[in-house]
């Protein structure tokens, strides 16, 4: 059953748009329509304010921690069409600044670390951004038209792809980076990247509205991938694939309401799913390869992330 630990007083003065844990559980940082992104400590049940970051001139739609190996460090995106990357460096310091989108930055994810530092942004332009960090500077590769009217979500396909496997005789070079994206024209895309140029792998089509959310299951388990969507449709599909290259789509449910946001556990197998109807739900696959709802939270008043301010 799912049931509230902690409730975290943010001191935001507007809408909460996102909140995410750092790697160890130790952080919290959170983002607003208050223009502020803040980050708390968190310790036997209580939350201390740590850093009140200030840079964005608009709602602040995303953030997302970068792995603890390249030290403490946030992206955050916003309305106001910038990308920071902000980094503790005995405080909270703006190390880098994103602004050459021409709309709203709506989503940014950190690869998987065996890549390096790199970070997905994607933009109400319809274009996603890949930045990639080289010691003191920052590179920036940009795919124009990946979505057309704009693209709402990136997640990144794990480093270790199904069926690799690093201790075979002739292994092959490595895992390819993959990133999976959402969009306003009801599509999930699946970009690969091929020889430092980023290309369309797939273009998956299973929604009838605007792709809110996309997330990519941890690489745990039987030799497959697994994504999932969630859309305007009020649907949650699943995507499922032995070799990142032919998928097949499985709907877990029909919702009452717009979903906006899905993800996975660290070992992927149940997925959480929030949405319009101000629920969070647990959902787990069963032998058959069936999904049921293993648990589920009223949240009560608010809407829950609510983003549809995003694409404005």
């Amino acid at each position: 059953m799912v049931s509230v630990l902690n409730t975290v007083d943010t001191g935001h003065e507007d809408m909460i748009h996102d909140a995410e844990m750092d790697y160890y559980g130790l952080r919290l940082a959170t983002c607003s329509s208050d223009n502020s992104v803040k980050i708390f400590d968190l310790k036997n049940g209580t939350q201390t304010l740590a850093a009140d970051l200030k840079g964005h001139v608009g709602p602040v739609w995303q953030v997302a921690w970068a792995h603890p190996k390249f030290g403490n460090i946030l992206a955050s995106c916003s309305y106001d069409r910038k990308v920071i990357i902000w980094k503790e460096l005995g405080e909270w310091t703006k190390i880098y600044e994103h602004a050459s989108h021409d709309s709203s930055v709506n989503s940014v994810a950190w690869a998987p670390h065996e890549f390096g530092l790199i970070l997905a942004c994607g933009s109400s332009d319809g274009s996603i951004s890949i930045l990639s960090n080289n010691g003191d500077t920052w590179d920036a590769q940009k795919i124009p038209n990946a979505h057309t009217i704009g693209c709402n979500a990136v997640s990144w396909c794990p480093a270790i792809e199904p069926g690799y496997d690093a201790t075979a005789p002739h292994p092959r070079s490595g895992p390819v980076k993959r990133l999976a994206t959402g969009g306003c024209d009801n599509l999930v895309k699946i970009w690969r990247e091929d020889n430092e140029r980023w290309i369309e792998e797939n273009k998956l089509e299973a929604h009838s509205d605007w792709v809110r959310d996309v997330a990519w299951a941890p690489a745990v388990g039987p030799p497959r991938a697994a994504l999932a969507s969630c859309s305007q449709d009020r649907r949650v599909v699943v995507w499922t694939s032995t070799d990142c290259t032919s998928w097949t789509s499985t709907v877990l449910n029909v919702f009452e309401d717009v979903i906006w946001n899905v993800s996975w556990s660290l070992t992927g197998g149940i997925l959480a799913v929030s949405g319009g109807d101000n629920k969070v739900s647990l959902w787990r696959e069963n032998s058959e390869g069936q999904w049921a709802c293993i648990s589920e939270l009223n949240k009560g008043q608010g809407n829950l992330n609510n983003p549809e301010q995003r694409a404005l």
